[in-house]
């Protein structure tokens, strides 16, 4: 059996929702489609993470978001964009991956398959990108990466009490892993290519990474990298001399960010630069160099996870809309 909608988005996260949402506001047919839950990547943030953002900054449909402080937690945001799916009675098909995508504007043909199996093939009329980046981590590429203890994600520092803990890089993702990780007991080193923390660092968290280092409660090694991963060690390099270190370790935490996957946009056509990872698109309608195909969220901005972020990704959904419903009135 072959399904038919006006809009399929592909993700569920804060911007394909904000897609849905434009859409049911405007009386235009939306699916959603996510591998895993509503806003799967929010899900796997670290549980007691507190957003930059600050709570308007993140509403959808102008459906007011109510946190306890200034900036929202994870759980918060969680709560809120549930009640969003309620609240417009989004149809959002959790567990169901798209796997593959083909046709042109007004036919396409999407496949998806569901957890535990089973697949079902959908048509749709126009089909939007919203696929994040948070499934395709940047890999360190040294031997050992494939060890158990290695993780490109962090949730809560308890499992790690009394153990010998590297984190890798110098965002927030890392600096917040670190703190967490010696609060709990954990004895932690902090390793990063460049020479200081990245400048995007939260500006309320600086001082505290900052005495940690000075004091020697959290190791550090600037302009270094991993070299090598071991079951009871990492060797790590200098960037300027190129000696190399060896120190004992149980576990990894490489917060090394994260790369969109644009393998389903290529294969419809969609032009994506290779050295910035930008799909081609034109940011009035967010519509790519193929007819039909829109784009939505981190995705749009390629490489750099630090341009779009949800309260600016968010205004792509209404774009979206108005340009679908531009191009059926057309059409007529």
């Amino acid at each position: 059996m072959t399904h038919e909608h006006e809009i399929a988005v592909i993700g569920a996260g804060p911007c394909g929702l904000g897609v849905g949402v434009a859409a049911s506001q405007a009386g235009v047919g939306c699916v959603l489609f996510d591998r895993g839950c509503i806003t799967h990547s929010i899900a796997g943030f670290p549980t007691d993470m507190t957003f930059f953002s600050t709570a308007d900054r993140l509403e959808l449909g102008g459906v007011p978001f109510v946190s306890t402080a200034p900036r929202p937690t994870r759980r918060e945001a969680l709560a809120y964009y549930r009640a969003i799916v309620r609240y417009f009675r989004l149809d959002v098909r959790q567990y169901e991956e798209v796997i593959a995508v083909e046709g042109r504007a007004g036919a396409f043909r999407l496949r998806t398959r569901r957890l535990g199996g089973g697949e079902a093939e959908h048509r749709a009329a126009y089909v939007v990108f919203a696929t994040g980046y948070f499934d395709s981590p940047n890999l360190l590429g040294v031997p050992g990466e494939d060890l158990p203890k290695v993780t490109h994600y962090y949730r809560e520092a308890h499992p790690y009490y009394d153990q010998d803990c590297l984190v890798v890089g110098g965002g927030n993702s890392a600096v917040e892993a670190a703190l967490d990780l010696y609060r709990t007991g954990a004895r932690v080193t902090l390793v990063h290519f460049a020479n200081g923390l990245d400048r995007g660092v939260k500006p309320w968290i600086v001082p505290d990474i900052t005495n940690r280092l000075q004091n020697g409660e959290i190791a550090v090694y600037w302009r270094t990298r991993v070299a090598e991963i071991r079951e009871r060690s990492v060797v790590l390099v200098s960037e300027e001399t190129g000696e190399r270190t060896e120190i004992p370790n149980d576990w990894v935490f490489a917060m090394t960010g994260f790369t969109p996957d644009t393998r389903l946009l290529r294969s419809l056509g969609v032009t994506v630069d290779e050295e910035t990872g930008i799909p081609a698109h034109d940011p009035e309608t967010m519509e790519t160099d193929v007819p039909g195909v829109f784009v939505a969220g981190v995705l749009a901005a390629g490489k750099d996870a630090n341009k779009i972020f949800i309260e600016n990704g968010r205004e792509h959904g209404p774009r979206i809309v108005e340009a679908v419903r531009r191009a059926r009135a057309n059409s007529r």
